[in-house]
């Protein structure tokens, strides 16, 4: 039913909302920057128009850099007291939690639309028990 669709939409949409709160937690936790509306590598990923999860995992492969724990390579270099300087590559951490939310939040905005698509239907036609009534109501009226 039209009623019980828009509910499961609701409920799918929910989901990716809070699926979007664990990467946020996940970036702030590990102290990694979510990235800005026009943070040039996000309009990189959204140009890329990815279709599979396999093209999205390249994109984060070719943008981002494995981090060991420990220092990186930059900073074992340091000399004597001369403080070495962070490194400011993107990793893979970084890059995939960050693509997951841009993709999070193509999906939630396509849900957003659905839903408001399937209450406006639900308003104009109403919901299957509703036409049901209607239909006998109509046939009870010939006679």
């Amino acid at each position: 039913s039209k009623k019980m669709e828009l509910k499961l939409t609701n409920v799918a949409k929910a989901s990716l909302e809070e699926l979007r709160l664990d990467y946020e937690d996940f970036l702030r936790q590990r102290g990694l920057t979510p990235w800005v509306p026009d943070d040039p590598r996000r309009k990189s990923l959204v140009t890329r128009r990815c279709a599979t999860a396999d093209e999205v995992a390249a994109w984060v492969k070719e943008h981002g850099v494995e981090h060991r724990d420990g220092p990186d390579e930059q900073s074992k270099k340091s000399i004597g007291s001369i403080p070495s300087i962070p490194s400011k590559s993107l990793s893979y951490a970084e890059a995939g939690a960050n693509a997951a939310l841009v993709l999070l939040g193509v999906a939630i905005a396509l849900l957003d639309r659905q839903v408001a698509s399937q209450a406006q239907a639900f308003e104009q036609e109403g919901g299957f028990t509703e036409r049901l009534y209607q239909t006998r109501q109509q046939s009870r009226r010939k006679l």
